[in-house]
């Protein structure tokens, strides 16, 4: 058979033949506790699958990845394992009109993130479990139809050490001694069901809305439960669960809500109906922003969408996987704005979340948001920036084209009519066609069904008064689309200020559209094309516009509009348009004035991608040092205890540069030195730590000593990371390999020594690896997992050898290897064209030099 790489075609057949009618499985997960902590453990899942076939005496299969299978059972008839069984699949002969299936397998606890995740907390020794399936790795915990839309009630039965707890989608119904039974639940996909299990630390509240009451809990590993604020994760949760049920007339389908905070996590989050899963780092051990607040709150808020969008109706295929995506990473942005504390979640999104659409969309890459995948390989790969974040951006522009009450009314519709089901693209166009009146397939195929981003510009003709004469909107593109934006004027007060004085909202169509309602206005300081974030595009600006942003883009108060700027801004550096060093100095001369913190630290992010990727070689030494000595000098600027003041001390050590710098890191943390108001807190004294490590000022006795201090979870993967950046051959060939040729690490002990092993100080000392990668990467994607596969693959990638030679290798190898994996065709193709785009932009950057 195939394989573990389910492709379309074969789950479209198997769809055709079967109907599942239930699910029984049962796990015994008492092996995760005692023994040896190195060897290879297995848990017993025995799974009985009840299911329909529309043609006795067909053949299928179902899937399991499993070390061994004891038995396998159909209808009565026990299967010749040998024959049946390769280690991914099972194949079934001579179906019924009605089936029982029984599997009795040993499945293996995961170190990857991928099935039933087995994680020890250094810090207390207890063992925590939880299971992260999406979008395929349910088989690797029980015999499952492993696709979309082949939905089915489940009903789990766990037998665990008894001090622990027990969760699953559905409630739990009963307890006898070790084993616990929960609820059956709705019909919903194999991908989205979970079980969490350990002496988690557990809080409980009560969400009451008339006669609706859901139970919530939330719970975090016991070592954790101090830093654990449990009641703003209710609080949001509340405030979502109003705005949803306001907006979808359709209560909450799941009966209890519980959100699990869990270690060594690959995603944000996992929309478990019932049984939400978050990454652990979303409790906050020290001191953060407000934004790390509103990022977790988005999350929060895009699973809770997920309840709907994705459970409760979800896609077919992944082809479609934007049905949900799309829709929740846009819920979470329009629920945070209306529902929440956080109400310039728009700025965010259009600084941030856009940020990740634009570069996607960029890509050899590219897709239409809904995509054309053709297995489960193509699927991994497609949770996307175009996914989620133009998705999300063009469902934006959707409701400004059809009306919000209308796109409400579509959803509303849309849940009523296909409740438990599966849907495709046309499902949801043709509701949305009924509620606004409009021609929403037309609307697709320039939106949904193509690729690519556009760029606006304007172009303004001014008369003999030097009021506007004309001013049009220039759109380029591979594909023109429909575009309905706001375009406003701004115009200098006498103290600096650019402030709107005109606006118009126009639908752009074609290569060039008159915005006729400006016309006879007096001449703009500014034009802002696209102001306030109606479409998704790049935005361009006139001479004049440019010039003005030089002299006082931090005057501009409006924040969305700043962020709007400051993005397009970023996008010409990307482009090759604006040299790296101007956009460095633009970042130097207003982001100390930047009043969201959120878009603050996107700054932080670009400018050092500037300095590091499209800087020119030559300028780079003259830049770290204007980034560092910037940095430090609105760190000492900074309010005392601010989080402007927290933002640009983490943003001063990433770019400290010299011995000057070092010293006062290093004064930081002995507390010989100090900044009024600043708080080095353990997080922020590793983020002190590791610009130390990397400029070999702390060795491994210093780091080791760091990690007794805080013998954590984190600290563990905070040390990993600081030992692999250690500037010495040995430190990088031991990285390498642990890495490379092992599997001994956990996932987040490799995505930490990945993270140290590549420091842009360090380019010579790492070139030698660029050669190996391309020799390794075709094996580690055979050998490994997919997320550890995705991980080895991008992370190391030599994008610090920025130059033509590297360029040639990676073509070289794409060139030699075309019947490699799709996949990892196009990892390698994404990173090949980041490197390209790198190198264009330094030369930008050095003919400004």
């Amino acid at each position: 058979m195939p394989g573990e790489n389910l492709s379309r075609d074969e789950a479209r057949e198997r769809a055709e033949l079967l109907s599942v009618d239930g699910y029984e499985v049962a796990l015994d997960v008492r092996s995760a506790v005692g023994g040896s902590e190195s060897q290879r453990r297995t848990f017993r899942s025995v799974t009985t699958i009840r299911f329909r076939c529309a043609a006795p005496g067909s053949a299928t299969f179902v899937d399991l990845i499993a070390p061994s299978v004891t038995a396998v059972t159909l209808n009565g008839r026990e299967l010749d394992l040998a024959a049946v069984f390769d280690g991914s699949r099972i194949a079934l002969d001579g179906l019924a009109d009605e089936n029982v299936l029984v599997v009795d397998a040993q499945c293996a606890y995961s170190r990857t993130g991928e099935g039933l995740h087995r994680f020890v907390d250094p810090e207390d020794g207890e063992v925590y479990l939880y299971t992260q399936y999406e979008p395929a790795d349910a088989r690797r915990v029980f015999a499952t139809f492993e696709q979309p839309d082949l939905k089915a009630p489940f009903r789990f039965e766990v037998t665990a050490p008894e001090a622990w707890s027990v969760w699953s989608n559905g409630a739990e119904e009963s307890r006898d001694g070790e084993v616990r039974r929960f609820a059956e639940t709705a019909p919903i996909s194999t991908y989205i069901t979970c079980v969490v299990a350990g002496p988690y630390h557990y809080v409980t509240d009560t969400y009451r809305r008339g006669g609706l009451e859901i139970p919530l809990g939330a719970m975090c590993r016991r070592s954790l439960a101090r830093h654990f604020d449990a009641d703003d994760v209710f609080l949001v949760t509340k405030q979502g669960f109003d705005f949803f049920h306001d907006n979808f007339d359709y209560p909450y389908p799941f009966g209890k809500y519980d959100q699990a905070f869990v270690p060594e996590y690959n995603l944000g989050a996992m929309e478990n109906p019932g049984m939400v899963t978050f990454r652990e780092e979303y409790i906050y051990r020290g001191k953060v922003t407000q934004a790390a607040y509103e990022r977790r709150a988005n999350v929060i808020l895009h699973e809770m969408a997920h309840m709907w969008f994705g459970d409760l109706v979800t896609m077919k295929w992944w082809d479609d996987l934007w049905l949900k995506e799309s829709f929740a990473d846009f819920m979470g942005s329009f629920s945070l704005a209306e529902a929440t504390r956080f109400t310039n979640s728009w700025v965010t999104f259009a600084n941030n979340r856009k940020a990740w659409a634009y570069r996607a969309d960029q890509l050899p890459s590219t897709h239409p948001v809904t995509a054309d995948i053709r297995d489960l390989e193509d699927a991994k790969l497609n949770f996307d920036g175009i996914t989620y974040a133009k998705g999300a951006a063009v469902l934006k522009q959707l409701v400004a084209y059809a009306g919000r009450d209308a796109f409400l009314e579509g959803a509303r519709r849309y849940f009523k009519r296909h409740a438990y089901g599966n849907t495709r693209l046309d499902d949801l166009l043709s509701v949305l066609e009924e509620t606004s009146g409009r021609d929403m397939r037309a609307w697709s195929r320039s939106w949904l069904e193509t690729s690519g981003v556009n760029v606006l510009t304007p172009e303004v003709t001014y008369g003999a008064d030097g009021r506007v004469a004309e001013l049009a909107v220039l759109q380029e593109g591979a594909e023109l689309r429909p575009h309905r934006v706001a375009v406003g004027l701004y115009r200098l007060t006498p103290d600096g200020e650019p402030v709107r004085y005109a606006r118009a909202e126009v639908d752009v169509t074609g290569g060039r559209t008159v915005v006729a309602e400006l016309a006879g206005t007096e001449r703009p300081a500014l034009v802002l094309v696209n102001d306030d974030d109606l479409t998704y595009c790049k935005v361009r600006f006139d001479e004049v516009s440019l010039a003005t942003l030089r002299g006082h883009l931090g005057d501009l108060k409006d924040p969305l509009a700043r962020a709007l700027c400051w993005s397009a801004l970023w996008n010409l550096t990307r482009d090759g348009l604006l040299p790296a060093r101007e956009f460095v100095s633009l970042v130097l001369a207003f982001a100390g004035r930047e009043s969201e913190i959120g878009v603050l630290q996107m700054l932080h992010a670009w400018a050092r991608s500037a300095l590091v990727h499209y800087a020119a070689p030559r300028w780079r030494e003259e830049g770290g040092r204007l980034l560092a000595e910037g940095a430090l000098r609105e760190l000492r600027a900074a309010e005392p205890g601010s989080e402007q003041q927290l933002t640009w001390a983490r943003f001063f050590a990433s770019a400290a540069a010299d011995d000057t710098h070092f010293q006062l890191l290093e004064g930081l943390l002995a507390g010989t030195a100090a900044i009024d108001g600043l708080d080095v807190d353990q997080e922020l004294r590793w983020s002190f730590l590791e610009p130390l490590a990397a400029h070999g000022r702390a060795d491994e006795t210093v780091i080791a000593a760091e990690l007794a201090r805080d013998d954590t979870a984190s600290g563990k993967r905070h040390q990993v990371r600081c030992l692999a950046a250690r500037p010495s051959p040995a430190v990088k060939a031991q990285a390498w390999a642990q890495v490379v040729e092992s599997d001994a690490l956990s996932n987040a002990l490799v995505e930490a020594t990945i993270a140290g092993f590549g420091q842009p100080s360090q380019r010579a000392l790492t070139a030698p690896y660029a050669p190996k990668y391309f020799a390794a990467i075709e094996r580690v994607w055979a050998e490994r997992s997919i997320q550890i596969g995705m991980d080895v693959v991008r992370g190391l990638f030599p994008s610090l050898q920025d130059d033509p030679a590297t360029l040639e290798a990676a073509d070289a190898w794409l060139a030699a290897h075309e019947s490699a994996a799709p996949a990892l065709r196009r990892l390698v193709l994404e990173s090949r064209d980041d490197l390209a785009r790198a190198l264009r932009a330094q030369a930008c950057d050095a003919a400004a030099g």
